[in-house]
């Protein structure tokens, strides 16, 4: 048996979202979230006081304090999601403690752009419902300074024959809640634009943290990029 995937469109998504955003502690208890996962995220994309972070799809806000507690009240926190019913509960978190360095937007992450390089960019169990998500990507490591970090962390499918077995349910699981789609590899993704990338996982191997640092410098793989582009224009020149 063949399992696939269909991408909603956004209407779709933020409709779902909206609908059960009183429903996220729920949620990560039904999936068995393990504790402080959050937490342990936003530890690995090792901020500094002062630092700019986004929160790609920060839905209700669980990641926010921990962003903001280590940018503090001088560093800057954006997040960016696509349901207003969400953000309107993030909003909510940001005025109770009147953070007033937290931006939320409510949009197509795709069409943010920060105002300043970024420091950190954090996908918390946002990355697999995006259907565009390698575009996202890409234009958010483009965003990240020099030296910055990105971190995923998301649930997958268990290795081996248990994963193969528990496939056709997860994905009938997924489409009928919060539409991850359980075929995307993230941490493959990453090592596509990335020089390194860091693995570790939790709960027998359904939960995982992956990490990127921008290099400091052009990588060998950006320099051959950039030697490609200049011979292929060189070319239409002639």
């Amino acid at each position: 048996m063949t399992c696939k995937w269909v991408d909603c469109d956004r209407n779709f998504v933020s409709r779902r979202y909206d609908r059960i955003a009183g429903f996220v502690p729920l949620f990560d208890r039904l999936f068995f979230l393990p504790p402080n996962l959050r937490r342990a995220a936003v530890e690995r994309l090792q901020l500094k006081r002062s630092d700019s972070v986004l929160d790609v799809g920060c839905g209700t806000g669980p990641s926010i304090p921990c962003l903001h507690a280590a940018v503090g009240p001088s560093g800057h926190v954006y997040g960016v999601d696509v349901s207003a019913g969400m953000l309107r509960k993030a909003q909510q978190i940001c005025d109770a403690h009147h953070w007033d360095n937290v931006e939320l937007h409510l949009g197509d992450v795709a069409d943010f752009n920060a105002p300043k390089p970024l420091d950190g960019v954090l996908f918390s169990l946002t990355y697999n419902t995006l259907p565009h998500h390698r575009a996202v990507l890409r234009k958010l490591w483009d965003q990240l300074r020099p030296g910055g970090r990105l971190v995923v962390m998301d649930a997958k499918l268990p290795p081996g024959r248990a994963g193969q077995l528990l496939l056709p349910f997860s994905l009938w699981l997924m489409k009928h809640t919060v539409l991850s789609n359980p075929l995307i590899q993230p941490w493959k993704e990453v090592a596509d634009i990335a020089d390194h990338v860091d693995m570790s996982k939790c709960m027998f191997g359904c939960y995982y943290i992956c990490c990127a640092t921008k290099p400091l410098a052009a990588s060998a793989r950006d320099r051959q990029a950039s030697n490609d582009n200049a011979v292929r224009k060189l070319q239409l020149v002639r």
